[in-house]
């Protein structure tokens, strides 16, 4: 009895033990079932047969076009930043090169120049700078520090729409050019060429109109303007001593009163003159003629 009740455990485990065996063993077989089937549908692409084939370029060309269909990055804000700057130096000239030196410095030009004179004389220059926008704030102060500054007013206008609507309406247009074109290129008749021929001059005139606007706001975003107004300080006179007016100061002012007065009896005198031509004229004509004629009549009369 021992025996028997010994060899049964020892059947069961070995029982348990080729089960398991034989799990493993087709675990195993789909695995590699399941790799081969990987590895003869990528053999068949490689081969050229059309299901598998179709499907991976089918699928290659969607994620192409996806990527290609993303749209640009727009995180960085376009902005348009102008300033005016007006500030008053001792020599215009030298003042000058210095703008155009820290302009040029900077990767700018100069874009504009006026110069003149006032009425005291003092020269006075105009000028336009461009500078890349990122050296924009540094080119202001080390222009501010010429000379003395009278007047600053900055601008900053966000394009980022105008920008990304031109670019979408660009993409537009173009793919719009195209259709004509291979419409032009399937037409059989005469008057549908001429038809065609008139929309695509039509479409691509646009298409240039959006392009200059495109070239037009990258310049101003990516340069900013300056202008800058340069003038001469006024020598100014030294300031006299402010002690008790002297004889000279009395001859002096005496003299600028007289000629202030000459100039008022002057100036009476230009106001008058019309009405006094006609006057006299009168004045005489009454005493030559007039007068002569009615002591003529009274001494007529008396002797009558």
């Amino acid at each position: 009895m021992r025996t028997r009740r010994s060899v049964r455990p020892a059947r069961a485990l070995a029982g348990i033990l080729l089960a398991a065996a034989l799990a493993l063993a087709g675990c195993g077989g789909s695995g590699s079932s399941g790799g081969a089937t990987s590895d003869s549908k990528a053999d068949a692409a490689a081969a050229g047969e059309p299901g598998v084939a179709e499907s991976v370029k089918d699928g290659s060309a969607a994620k192409a076009k996806g990527s290609q269909d993303k749209a640009p990055d727009l995180t960085a804000n376009r902005i348009i930043r102008t300033a005016s700057l007006t500030v008053r130096v001792k020599d215009v000239p030298k003042a000058l090169d210095e703008a155009r030196a820290t302009a040029e410095s900077a990767g700018g030009y100069v874009g504009k120049e006026t110069t003149g004179r006032d009425s005291r004389g003092h020269e006075r220059t105009r000028v336009v700078l461009r500078v890349p926008t990122d050296r924009y704030d540094e080119v202001l102060t080390d222009l501010q520090g010429t000379g003395k500054l009278i007047d600053r007013s900055t601008k900053a206008q966000d394009v980022t729409d105008q920008v990304v609507d031109v670019e979408s309406r660009i993409r537009t247009q173009r793919a719009s050019v195209a259709r004509v074109r291979e419409l032009m290129d399937k037409a059989a008749k005469l008057s549908d060429v001429v038809t065609l021929e008139g929309e695509l001059s039509s479409r691509e005139s646009d298409l240039e109109a959006l392009l200059a606007r495109q070239a037009s706001l990258k310049d101003r975003t990516s340069l900013a303007t300056i202008t800058l107004s340069l003038s001469e300080t006024p020598v100014k006179k030294a300031a006299k001593d402010d002690g008790a007016p002297g004889f000279t100061d009395a001859v002096t002012g005496g003299w600028h009163a007289f000629v202030t007065m000459l100039r008022w009896i002057a100036l009476a005198l230009g106001a008058v003159l019309p009405f006094a031509v006609p006057a006299a004229l009168l004045l005489l004509l009454w005493l030559r003629v007039v007068r002569p004629r009615r002591a003529r009549r009274a001494a007529a009369g008396e002797e009558g």
